[in-house]
């Protein structure tokens, strides 16, 4: 399983605080138990939100520039007025 992104993690984790909030507030619960199934009903919405929401996309591979990987032909760099600074005299 590819790990959260941070918008996963943003919006699990605010589901899980608004939806214990809310159902402890409509609830109205003051028993021990009822306020542990309502926290464990919270983490299970929190879940479900980060883990249906749809992950980041990668780009597509034809949009991507053509990086050169170590070994492979490239232009040596021009070095402009390489040596023209070090003359002196003539």
């Amino acid at each position: 399983m590819p790990r959260p992104n941070a918008a996963q993690l943003a919006y699990g984790s605010t589901t899980v605080v608004f939806a214990t909030v809310a159902l402890l507030l409509l609830s109205r619960t003051t028993t021990a138990l009822g306020v542990a199934v309502i926290c464990a009903t919270g983490l299970i919405l929190g879940l479900l939100v980060a883990v249906t929401m749809p992950a980041h996309r990668k780009a597509e591979p034809s949009a991507v520039a053509h990086v050169p990987q170590h070994g492979e032909n490239r232009a040596p760099a021009v070095r402009v007025g390489a040596g023209a600074d070090t003359r002196i005299g003539s």
